[in-house]
């Protein structure tokens, strides 16, 4: 008996020895971006010439480790990831889609990853990047964790991603921006650290009351989710503020990402799919009042992914769409409904006038 004891407690003792040591050294190693980090830098980039239209296209490309046949444990599924021919096979349409876009001025994209376990270290920023030798890319990143350790049969392990985006124009600036608030320690060392993506672009002969030249301000945004809403009302008055101000200064302002919530007074006319009203949150209707949500109500964005893909059986959303400043007009904006084939989300084109 007291042999088996031993044992059992030499077990237990291992078991909360090893799990102190994962812990400490992700606190040790956590990853604590600054309030704002500067990607990108060029004073001297050519202004944007003789151009006041635009196309832009925003998608959450899901890592490609998310396609039809696959469900996902965060979502009350049971997989943790597919496997990698799978991986390499939906970059591959993916890169094959983003390359067939070649009207697009502006391509905002999220979960982008770099070197992660899920999509076997394949880096897809890296393959997105040369699609458009010509273009500038900038990235953001919102997710640095050594080792995720869920579930613990299966963890998910190391996880390097974040938000690309790629531009036919080079910019005067691109940072990081930090979005407040987490989860609570140790829970938080594990989780994503959200932020948007500010790009800037000088515009040649529009200028403001200052004589300065004004500012095309593009924002590639990916806010919370799997939170009770309180991360996301924080992060959407951080965001509130800074729109505010660059609106106020004169500049366009292009906001456009994954927002992890609808838009308000969302009213979707889905032909094909079942629209997710259990777990829905709405931004607020007061939110920004003479700005412009521009979304496609005909068409989901997003999917759940507590099972595989059955457009009969899965509910689906609207969060992924574009917030526009008063001095922009909308011309088009048309969701891409692609099945859900290598993404749990849908791109969104958007063409807009700048006034």
């Amino acid at each position: 008996m007291k042999k088996l004891f031993k044992i059992v407690f030499g077990i237990i003792a291992v078991l909360i020895l090893g799990f102190a040591g994962l812990v400490g050294y992700a606190t040790l190693s956590d990853y604590k971006p600054a309030p704002t980090s500067l990607f990108f830098e060029n004073s001297d980039a050519n202004p944007i010439a003789g151009l006041k239209q635009f196309n832009l296209m925003i998608w959450n490309i899901g890592y490609g480790g998310l396609s039809r046949d696959m469900d996902f444990f965060y979502d009350g599924g049971k997989q943790v990831r597919t496997a990698q021919k799978n991986v390499e096979n939906n970059l591959t349409a993916i890169k094959e889609f983003i390359a067939q876009q070649k009207n697009i001025d502006f391509f905002l994209l999220q979960e982008v990853d770099k070197k992660s376990k899920r999509s076997y270290s394949i880096n897809g920023y890296s393959k997105i990047e040369k699609i458009f030798p010509k273009f500038h890319s900038g990235f953001g990143k919102n997710y640095d964790v050594f080792f995720v350790p869920v579930p613990p049969s299966n963890p998910l392990g190391s996880v390097l991603s974040g938000l690309q985006t790629l531009s036919r124009f080079e910019p005067v600036s691109i940072v990081r921006h930090s979005f407040p608030g987490n989860y609570a320690w140790p829970q938080g060392l594990f989780m994503l650290d959200r932020c948007f993506l500010v790009s800037r672009y000088l515009l040649e002969n529009i200028e403001n009351t200052d004589n300065s030249k004004k500012e095309l301000i593009v924002v590639n945004t990916h806010n919370s989710a799997y939170d009770d809403g309180t991360l996301r009302t924080n992060q959407m008055a951080y965001l509130k503020s800074f729109l505010s101000k660059e609106y106020k200064k004169g500049n366009y302002v292009i906001v456009g990402g994954d927002w992890n919530q609808c838009p308000p007074k969302l009213n979707p006319d889905f032909s094909d799919n079942i629209m997710d009203n259990d777990n829905r949150m709405d931004i607020e209707d007061n939110y920004l009042p003479e700005w412009q949500w521009a979304y496609d109500s005909k068409i989901p964005t997003n999917r759940r992914l507590v099972a595989p893909y059955d457009k009969n059986k899965t509910l689906t959303t609207v969060i992924d769409f574009f917030l526009l400043s008063p001095n922009i007009e909308m011309v088009n904006i048309e969701g891409i409904h692609l099945g859900f084939e290598h993404s749990d989300h849908h791109p969104v084109k958007l063409k807009i006038n700048l006034n």
